[in-house]
């Protein structure tokens, strides 16, 4: 196959360069300040597989980017902007625990009460936003960032009027029927923070796809998405399908809150500020093009660079900020898609004038 003919896929191309570009810029970085770059991201591959407890505690990295992904690319397709995931996984997270410390049930009923209730909250956390956009055209960007300051201190509120641990900045522990820990995963793999929550990642992806592309509701938010004025034209209530979606992307930030507290923490802390997870997520949304199969990945991506960079602080004693620098630039590249695309069409016209002239030279030789 011709190299011109293999830059044709840029959907694919434009993400791949995006994270060569990050990790030589990275590489730029630590030359500048002295230090290793072969000998860091060798660090940091060891790191992420260097034991049983490192993958099993990858994977806990992993787990949370891939639903923030999620979260942020079904509101994109449906044309918002949802930056409020992180006060949606608080919210889910204080669901899980309001079960898991308040209610006494059965281990495994336990546990599942606790996930559906703090992902519905975060669900309805996310429909806020959507119904205050679909109905009075309020700027979900505004509301979204404004509900994330709401969840984070009215939690603090709730934790130490109902649930405080004394002499702490953290709640009670929950109940040991609530947890979703898998027990024996975890003592196999060194102590590593093995839950359920794998499991339910993998359903939501499967759900995400499916949803999206093979039901009525997803090529309505498909529709919604790129031309809000057709829907009116398809008889499409737009206002519904932002409400609907919202709760769903809300649902997915949920979803993290709860794995949180029920599955590696067992309480929640009180915090000056958010996870930050939310924000990561819109990364691994645009790293991955929206779909199921580029957030696993985008996630699988970041997961390994985010849990790596300990390996290269403590290996070749790289600050973590140069972590930080990847990724940033690997985000910077992804989202200016515009600086890739003018570089391969440069690429290409150059391939094309070389067999232009190849093929010149082989007339004339023949003639």
């Amino acid at each position: 196959m011709k190299i011109r003919k293999i830059f044709q896929y840029d959907s694919l191309l434009v993400p791949i360069i995006a994270i060569a570009l990050g990790l030589i810029i990275g590489a730029l970085f630590m030359l500048l300040g002295g230090y290793n770059p072969t000998v860091a991201y060798v660090s940091m591959i060891e790191k992420v597989i260097g034991s049983s407890y490192d993958v099993g505690e990858l994977l806990r990295t992993i787990a949370p980017l891939i639903l923030s992904g999620l979260a942020v690319a079904i509101a994109f397709k449906v044309g918002l902007f949802n930056i409020g995931v992180d006060g949606q996984i608080i919210m889910g997270s204080l669901g899980a625990l309001i079960v898991g410390t308040q209610l006494s049930l059965p281990s495994i009923i336990h546990g599942i009460v606790a996930v559906l209730f703090g992902a519905l909250l975060g669900g309805l956390w996310g429909a806020i936003a959507g119904y205050l956009k679909g109905s009075k055209g309020i700027n979900e960007v505004i509301t979204t960032i404004m509900l994330n300051y709401i969840a984070l201190y009215s939690s603090h509120m709730m934790i130490r009027a109902f649930m405080p641990q004394e002499g702490t900045q953290r709640s009670e522990l929950i109940k040991e029927s609530a947890s979703i820990k898998i027990n024996f995963l975890s003592d196999m793999m060194g102590g590593a923070r093995i839950h359920w929550g794998f499991l339910i990642v993998i359903l939501v992806l499967v759900f995400y796809h499916y949803y999206l592309n093979k039901t009525k509701w997803g090529y309505e938010i498909r529709v919604t998405g790129l031309n809000i004025q057709a829907t009116k034209y398809a008889g499409i209530n737009s206002s519904k399908i932002m409400v609907r979606t919202m709760f769903i992307s809300g649902l997915f930030g949920g979803l993290i809150g709860t794995f949180n507290v029920l599955g590696v923490f067992n309480y929640m802390a009180i915090s000056a500020s958010t996870s930050g997870i939310g924000f990561d997520g819109i990364a691994v949304a645009l790293l991955g093009g929206n779909t199921a199969i580029g957030i696993l990945l985008a996630g699988i991506l970041f997961g390994i660079l985010t849990y790596g960079a300990q390996g290269m602080s403590f290996g070749a004693g790289v600050p973590n900020e140069i972590g930080d620098v990847v990724i940033s630039a690997i985000i910077f590249f992804v989202s200016a898609p515009g600086i890739i695309k003018h570089l391969l069409y440069r690429f290409r016209n150059k391939q094309k004038r070389t067999e232009n002239t190849d093929e010149t030279t082989k007339s004339k030789k023949g003639a």
